[in-house]
């Protein structure tokens, strides 16, 4: 692997920075934001605020550090001073040159509520997840599925030639020991360990909080909580239903997948390629794969990813839905290698439903070339980039 990989949110970052004082991009730990802005902003100076003798200077004269950096800086780690933001406004009010102050955080919720706030209308808010199938084909690293499944997407384990095992080990000591602590006051962080572990078992599955809150021995209302933390610090994402009164009887429960695949499988138990293939979740783990990097392709293009899944009170389901500004794309995804017509049934049952024949498509995890199966377009997994193109 090269000493950089080009990420793709780089054109819509320098895009941004045309166009506000200040840019703001947030993210999972060690997804590669500093690596990235360092790279597009090599002439800025860059300020880690988790070291502590750095917080220390900018907070003991806020005004004085920003005067210092009239011509902008790099501020990694920003919500660990947020009322830097604050003093960042009245700054770039007086100076309204574009690409002044770029800010990066790992924290989501409470970091982006703050500075979309206090920032609003001067800066744009953007997003980085781990490694996508798309970047990582571009420095010839076309693994299978079991690779990926098992290795996930975090750049450190690529880059410093890492076992995936012993990256997530410590990727989950430091997370556990830190952001949880710092994020909420959990005080039996064995029991929130456990959360973490029944949550991976439940990939690609609606969520049940009681269910939940029965196997891991807390209220209901905890579960909701520790969900919140995942959310906050980058660890799973919730795939919302799509009803839209389209039929009353659809479930409104979320479902629920991890940011890094990687993750979940170490979570699991999995420590090598080989106990993916035997996994009995290794069909959720492929749509958590799948899931994930739609999600990337939209989020690392500047585009805000509106996807849903389907299910009714009959069991009929659709894996995602991507609504369009026009219309809704239903996506079947199968782990299988061999496609099958009964794959197209859920998007049958769907197209039938809303009374008309958007265009469909079924990710699978075969190389076969076919392009189409019932109307509906087949793709590899690998080229999910390919759909980029109905949201243009």
């Amino acid at each position: 692997m090269p000493d950089y990989l080009a990420r793709t949110i780089e054109d819509e970052l320098k895009k941004m920075a045309n166009l506000y004082p200040v840019i703001t991009l947030t993210g999972p730990r060690q997804s590669g934001k500093t690596t990235v802005l360092r790279h597009l902003f090599p002439d800025k100076p860059y300020y880690n605020l988790e070291s502590p003798d750095i917080l220390q200077v900018i907070q003991s004269d806020p005004r004085g550090f920003l005067r210092e950096n009239h011509k902008g800086a790099i501020l990694d780690e920003i919500q660990k001073y947020p009322e830097l933001v604050s003093y960042l406004q009245a700054d770039v009010d007086e100076n309204e040159n574009t690409g002044r102050f770029i800010l990066s955080g790992s924290e989501n919720l409470s970091l982006s509520h703050t500075v979309s706030q206090t920032l609003a209308g001067r800066t744009a808010m953007l997003l980085l997840y781990p490694l996508s199938i798309e970047e990582l084909r571009k420095v010839t690293l076309a693994f299978d599925a079991n690779d990926y499944i098992y290795s996930g997407f975090y750049p450190r384990t690529y880059k410093k030639h890492i076992s995936p095992t012993i990256m997530y080990r410590d990727y989950l000591q430091t997370y556990v020991e830190r952001d949880v602590r710092q994020l909420s006051a959990i005080k039996d962080l064995s029991l929130f360990q456990k959360f973490l572990v029944i949550c991976a078992g439940r990939i690609g599955q609606m969520l049940n909080y009681n269910a939940v809150a029965n196997e891991v021995g807390v209220s209901n209302n905890t579960i909701k909580q520790w969900l919140s933390v995942l959310e906050a610090s980058y660890v799973i994402t919730l795939l919302r239903p799509y009803y839209n009164n389209i039929n009353k009887r659809v479930v409104k429960s979320p479902k629920l997948y991890f940011v890094d695949v990687g993750l979940a499988s170490f979570l699991l138990g999995i420590h090598t390629v080989q106990q993916v293939k035997r996994d009995p979740l290794r069909g959720a783990l492929f749509e958590n794969l799948v899931v994930m990097d739609l999600i990337k392709m939209f989020t690392h293009r500047g585009k805000l990813p509106s996807l849903y899944y389907y299910r009714d009170n009959n069991q009929n389901e659709v894996d995602v839905l991507i609504k369009t500004h026009d219309d809704i794309v239903p996506i079947e995804i199968k782990s299988s290698e061999t496609l099958h017509p009964q794959f197209a049934k859920g998007l049958n049952y769907f197209n039938k439903m809303v009374g008309r024949m958007p265009q469909g498509y079924i990710v699978y995890g075969g190389s076969e070339v076919i392009s189409n199966m019932q109307g509906y377009r087949i793709l590899n997994y690998r080229n999910l980039n390919t759909l980029s193109e109905i949201f243009e």
